[in-house]
């Protein structure tokens, strides 16, 4: 519980937005937020804040405030087991949201249904709910915060009122109702492989985050963004191949992805992420097509088996620590402009010099 819980704090603070190029890494990126994250202690005291007096007479002791006629639920019981139907009113009052980290690592619970008064879900708010195989959204969510379902490693399916006019589910995998948004893709869904559908634009952030079950996605044509930590942590990746629309991969987007042997990045894409394949250890080679302008930070932080990267284009800018604990030589092209003898400390050759 302690390693989790610490997983998800420095998970929270590397989903932040932000890149800087040829400077020291940010708090941000995953070796700073590694060194700055918050104890289990104080994790466990934020998570079970309760303002209001009244602690609870709710089945299984849930707490909660009450400002001005609405109800947030704040905190859940850890002991408190099995299934979950969160009430729509408490004390008169409707329950309209449930709060940040509301859930935080209460493992035994199974199933979660979220009542049609609950507007908003808060960031973190079913994280690291271990045991969670199901959650049932009800018609009237409209936001649904960071991290929601962070760390919920049995979910299986998740589930939304057919009345909800922002979010819908296709097979147990969370969109927005256009289904141009992939919101969440369970951890624990059955299958090695997943076909994002026709019509998707964007990967979400934290879409994909710890499926460590896949072991392909096939991404369609439609999709033009990927957002920050989508794949986060899915090990059994082997190879991906990001469509020709995409211009950016997120910040962290494939960090610990320790079976990725193999990705196709395409010629639209002007930018990598900071911490993109941190700790993609099975990575060989890489080609980065010649509209690539920057990468960020620690992008290949620990790639261990990374022995080749290739540009096609200019010299990009280039974050502190891009090559820290790995080891590729860098190619070019003969009349790239803006190279040196070096690139964030590894060697630079001409393309024709490539074994």
């Amino acid at each position: 519980m302690k390693h989790l819980i610490s997983l998800l704090a420095f998970s929270f603070l590397i989903g932040c937005d932000g890149e800087k190029s040829n400077v020291a890494p940010s708090k941000d990126s995953p070796e700073e937020a590694a060194t700055e994250a918050p104890s289990e202690g104080s994790l466990k005291e934020t998570a079970s804040e309760a303002k209001q007096p009244e602690a609870v007479s709710v089945n299984p002791n849930l707490k909660y405030e009450i400002k001005g006629d609405t109800v947030t639920i704040t905190r859940c019981a850890e002991d408190a087991s099995g299934e979950l139907v969160i009430p729509d009113t408490i004390e008169g009052n409707p329950v309209t949201s449930i709060g940040g980290n509301a859930f935080l690592a209460c493992n035994n619970l199974t199933s979660i249904t979220i009542p049609d008064s609950v507007t908003s879900i808060g960031n973190g708010a079913f994280a690291a709910c271990t045991s969670l195989t199901s959650i049932t959204i009800g018609n009237g969510v409209t936001s649904i915060g960071r991290s929601a379902f962070y760390g919920c490693t049995s979910l299986t399916t998740i589930e939304v009122g057919a009345a909800n006019v922002n979010y819908t589910d296709v097979n147990g995998v969370l969109f927005n109702k256009e289904k141009t948004l992939l919101h969440t893709y369970p951890a624990d869904k059955t299958g090695d492989n997943y076909v994002i559908p026709d019509g998707v634009t964007t990967i979400g952030n934290d879409a994909f985050r710890g499926c460590t079950n896949l072991r392909s996605i096939a991404i369609p044509n439609s999709v033009t963004s990927i957002g920050r930590i989508a794949f986060f942590k899915c090990s059994k990746l082997t190879s991906i191949t990001i469509p020709d629309g995409v211009t950016s991969i997120g910040a962290s987007a494939f960090t610990f992805c320790d079976s990725l042997t193999s990705i196709t990045i395409p010629d639209g894409v002007t930018s990598i992420g900071q911490s993109a394949f941190w700790s993609c250890p099975s990575l060989k080679s890489i080609t980065i097509p010649n509209r690539v302008t920057s990468i960020g930070g620690s992008a290949f932080f620990r790639c261990r088996g990374l022995s080749a990267v290739t540009f096609l284009g200019d010299a990009p800018k280039i974050g502190a620590n891009a090559f820290k604990e790995s080891s590729p030589t860098i190619y070019r092209e003969a009349d790239a402009k803006g190279w040196s003898d070096t690139l964030a400390g590894r060697p630079v050759k001409l393309i024709t010099e490539k074994p």
